[in-house]
This record gives structure tokens, C-alpha cells and sequence, in this order.
């Protein structure tokens, strides 16, 4: 059973050009890592300060891999303090 990942960011103040930028370096090399079945990246059209990433994992250890490797370490370091963060992790149901 796939694991689903829902993460919203809400860049703060200025900084969604640079949020934006930072996030968008990570969708090609995170798409090559082991277990990502999708991984892809909105920006809401009504408020451009908001992105949400929408991804897909075969497993635990797999997202766990991900959020441990140098692109995904390096991007949210760059981009400390610049956003909020809301995650949820959800299973299918059926």
C-alpha cells in the first residue's frame, strides 16, 4: 500500500519567489530517488504564497530516505524560516 504525502507551505511575507525557486529544485532529483511513485509541486492560483506538494512513496523507509538526502536537507536550509509548514501523511482507505 502506498504512503501519500500532503505538505503544505505557506511562504511568509516576501519570500514566495525565493520558497518557490528553492522547492521547484527538488522535484527532478526526488523523482529518481528509490519509492517515489509521484512527487509533484502546485502553487495555488489564488494565493501565490501557498504550495503544496503531493507525493507518493511505497514505503515508510522510502519517505524517510527522502527527507534525509542532500537536496531535501539542502532546500529547506536555504529556506529556514522563510514559510509554515503542514504535513499529512495518509494511507488509502479501500
Amino acid at each position: 500500500m502506498l504512503l501519500s504525502v500532503v505538505a503544505t507551505i505557506k511562504a511568509r511575507n516576501d519570500t514566495a519567489d525565493k520558497v518557490r525557486a528553492r522547492l521547484s529544485r527538488l522535484v527532478e532529483p526526488t523523482r529518481k530517488e528509490k519509492g517515489c511513485v509521484e512527487y509533484t509541486l502546485y502553487q495555488d492560483n489564488d494565493n501565490p504564497s501557498v504550495f503544496i506538494f503531493f507525493e507518493n512513496w511505497e514505503s515508510q523507509a522510502d519517505l524517510d530516505a527522502h527527507m534525509k538526502s542532500a537536496h531535501f536537507k539542502e532546500c529547506f536550509a536555504a529556506i529556514e524560516g522563510m514559510f509554515d509548514l503542514e504535513v499529512h501523511l495518509m494511507s488509502e482507505v479501500l
